[in-house]
């Protein structure tokens, strides 16, 4: 398995479900707000606002929560002042990392995440963007539709890829093009289940069950900061190591 964000779907910890369903919420909550910020308050004229109140409703959020999410971002009320930063460094065994957040204190977040790569094995602010590529990512579940259905539909749409399996389906496209096939697929299957910019990796470090340990904790440590919103990493570990790891 590729070392994207996509690991959080296998490590699972069995304590403090309640503390990472606040996190989760409060990320959703700032992108909503930053998305709001830099666009529309309308989803339907801002893609980003769109993907972000789907992975709001995935996440079982209130409407009160989301509607005071898109009112901070119009500047109703006092909120904090939220900037995009992106960080990157080598986590153990020479894995690149990528962390991108939304923070009101660069300093503050700097430190933390330094201090993180650091007690880890880490190296922060090597750069390493070049080992990933900026894709858009839109994502289906399997009941959309069949496999040569949404091949030929997102080939029509102007995607560049497509990989469809039992979990559903991924349409890869340039990172300019995500909103234009994004609008396209929904005029055929409805809302899509997600669609957003993602880092890729182009080359990827295998490891063993003692480099899986030791990167993973890292990157859990990093995505459970608050001000981070994802983490992305080009390692490659067997499925057997990753489910013996999360057991």
């Amino acid at each position: 398995m590729a070392g994207h964000s996509q690991f959080k779907n296998i490590m699972h910890r069995k304590g403090g479900q309640d503390a990472k369903r606040a996190r989760a919420f409060a990320k959703i909550g700032r992108e909503i707000t930053v998305a709001v910020k830099l666009g529309s308050p309308d989803p339907a004229h801002n893609p980003r606002l769109r993907s972000a109140m789907i992975a709001a409703r995935l996440a079982n959020m209130t409407k009160d929560v989301v509607d005071r999410a898109i009112k901070k971002g119009q500047g109703v009320g006092a909120g904090d002042d939220y900037a995009e930063v992106r960080y990157e460094g080598r986590g153990p065994a020479g894995v690149s990392i990528i962390v991108e957040a939304l923070t009101d204190n660069r300093n503050r977040t700097s430190s933390d995440l330094r201090s993180m790569f650091s007690k880890h094995g880490g190296a922060f602010g090597e750069t390493v963007a070049f080992q990933f590529d900026r894709l858009g990512v839109v994502r289906y579940p399997p009941a959309a539709t069949d496999a040569d259905t949404m091949l030929e539909a997102a080939i029509e749409a102007g995607a560049d890829d497509v990989a469809s399996s039992e979990a559903g389906h991924e349409i890869i496209t340039a990172a300019d093009a995500l909103g234009a096939v994004q609008a396209a697929l929904e005029t055929r299957f409805g809302e899509a289940e997600s669609a957003k910019l993602e880092w890729r990796p182009n080359m990827t470090v295998p490891l063993d069950e003692d480099g899986a340990r030791a990167v993973l904790k890292l990157i859990d440590l990093l995505d459970d900061h608050d001000d981070v919103q994802t983490v992305t990493a080009n390692f490659e570990v067997d499925e057997a190591v990753l489910e013996k790891l999360s057991a």
